[in-house]
């Protein structure tokens, strides 16, 4: 059944003593596996390129490494300076950041070098995560802010630069509890969650009100609610709380399907897709993860030693059998831009017959672009 499921939930609480996390198929409630060892705290648990699981261990200085495959035993230990209150690990797998105190850590995974301490925050952080496709990171804390990172910017190697946020945002009066961002890299929606009773959208959105007859409302939890997460095709929705409880919900009825119950106070519940060596014990992750540095990595490069940031892919290399849509579009502009001065000096037949081959070209990417998204909504709106 397991080499079957397509998405799983992750939960945790803070009285387990059986296990540190388990997974579980959400509509049945099934127990698939747990992962054991300590206790992970609230926005402390994570996985890494689809091939590990990090969990914050709650009270203690330390990151928990398990391989997805192999439970019951750690893979390695990260010590940290202090306690992590919140964890991430970028999609790309390239980066982990975590918040400890009023600092973002960032670790670069194959290497294992803490590259840098990012100090901008004024009190403890709270909450962190990476767009979906690496480039930012975004960051709340006790002290009201929301920070915006550029990692192109911070990341960058000059003795003189000192790592500034790309935006702050100070919109919350309370604490900052939790942050959702959506899809589009640094276009993409950010929505936040605050003590002071609000969740503010991004700016372009309209203001939320909820029905007064409480149609829009999920009703089931006794207690303070922690953690949300939505299902791929959009039709379920997981909640933790305080109460001891994960629930699973039909959006569309707001109907509770499902209740797991925990031997503590939520601290982690989130859907994700399940990689394909998750429940498979003979597989052995792609990727050794190297020993994670506590210490600064020095950036000093001596005349016999090669430095600076090493970036890798943990994706199986692609080779594309044509150029990208956008690279076409890039220079289909170029081009016309290009012919547009030649006709002004009178010599543009060649070039004109170049941009109709471009055009030709673009229609003719479009139209794959639209049935591989055509094909990838089929994909994923499948009943299973």
């Amino acid at each position: 059944m397991a080499a079957s499921v397509l998405e799983v939930v992750l939960s945790s609480d803070a009285g387990g003593s059986l296990w540190n996390c388990n997974v579980w198929e959400p509509r049945s409630g099934t127990s698939l596996t747990s992962y054991r060892g300590g206790n992970t705290s609230a926005r402390g648990l994570c996985t890494l390129a689809g091939e590990y699981l990090l969990g914050a261990q709650l009270g203690k200085n330390y990151i928990s490494v398990w391989e997805l495959q192999r439970k019951d035993q750690l893979q390695q230990k990260i010590f940290c300076p202090g306690l992590v209150t919140c964890l991430a690990a970028s999609p790309n797998g390239l980066h982990v950041a975590a918040g400890i105190g009023e600092s973002i850590y960032l670790w670069e995974v194959s290497t294992g070098n803490l590259l840098l301490t990012l100090n901008r925050h004024y009190q403890d952080l709270t909450c962190i995560c990476f767009t979906d496709d690496s480039s930012h990171l975004i960051s709340g804390g006790k002290d009201n802010l929301v920070l915006v990172w550029s990692l192109c910017s911070v990341l960058q190697v000059n003795f003189a630069h000192v790592p500034e946020p790309r935006y702050v945002w100070s919109r919350h009066t309370l604490p900052v509890t939790d942050i959702h961002r959506g899809v589009g890299g640094p276009l993409s929606r950010v929505a936040t969650a605050s003590l002071d009773q609000t969740v503010k959208p991004d700016l372009r959105e309209k203001n939320f009100q909820i029905d007064k007859d409480g149609s829009q409302i999920f009703k089931g939890h006794r207690n303070q609610v922690t953690c949300l997460s939505v299902s791929m095709d959009g039709t379920l929705l997981i909640s933790g709380s305080h109460d001891e409880t994960v629930r699973l919900w039909d959006i569309q009825s707001k109907q509770c399907l499902r209740t797991i119950n925990h031997k503590g106070p939520v601290t982690n519940a989130f859907l994700m897709v399940a990689s394909a060596n998750m429940f498979n014990p003979d597989s052995r992750p792609s990727l050794n993860l190297p020993k994670f540095s506590r210490y600064l990595h020095s950036s000093e490069i001596t005349e016999n030693e090669e430095g600076g940031a090493i970036t890798l892919s943990l994706q199986h290399n692609k080779k594309e059998s044509q150029e990208s849509y956008l690279k076409k579009a890039e220079e289909l502009y170029s081009v016309m831009c290009t012919a547009a001065d030649k006709h002004l000096l009178g010599d543009g037949e060649n070039t004109k017959m170049r941009v109709a081959e471009l055009e030709d070209e673009v229609k003719t990417l479009k139209k794959i672009n639209r049935d591989l998204y055509d094909f990838s909504v089929q994909v994923l709106t499948k009943q299973t």
